[in-house]
């Protein structure tokens, strides 16, 4: 009888330690750390809750999206997206080309928003490109 409750406890114990570890790798926070760890783009969001925020990566760096609700002719939808660097102090290396990409990704997922950059990101948009003036 204790040989038999003995294997019992032992198979839950198994189950539960397979069962953590699937949760653990399946995680998209863990997903996201792992993107800005290898510098690759990552977007962690989820759609259906418009009250949190989004996070992607790119090269590194991680951003935050807080979504704004609002109405379009014929539904409601998120409408404007405000986009803030969570270190926004470690920015170097990021150009305007990695900017648009991001703005891409946005509006593939959230096609009526429009996008405000947070300093200091809006000022490499609005910063005029430099190179020959003829």
């Amino acid at each position: 009888m204790i040989i038999l409750l003995f294997r019992l406890l032992l198979l839950i114990a198994i189950v539960f330690i397979i069962y953590t570890a699937y949760k653990f790798i399946i995680n998209p926070r863990r997903k996201l750390e792992l993107a800005r760890d290898k510098k690759q783009f990552y977007f962690h969001d989820n759609k259906e809750n418009t009250k949190e925020n989004f996070l992607m990566t790119l090269k590194g760096h991680v951003f935050e999206g807080e979504k704004y609700l609002g109405t379009t002719e014929d539904s409601f939808e998120v409408i404007n997206i405000s986009v803030s660097a969570h270190n926004p102090e470690k920015l170097q290396g990021l150009d305007r080309e990695d900017i648009y990409f991001m703005e891409k990704e946005i509006l593939i997922r959230y096609p009526h928003a429009s996008i405000e950059w947070k300093y200091p990101i809006n000022r490499l948009i609005i910063q005029p490109l430099k190179g020959n003036h003829d």
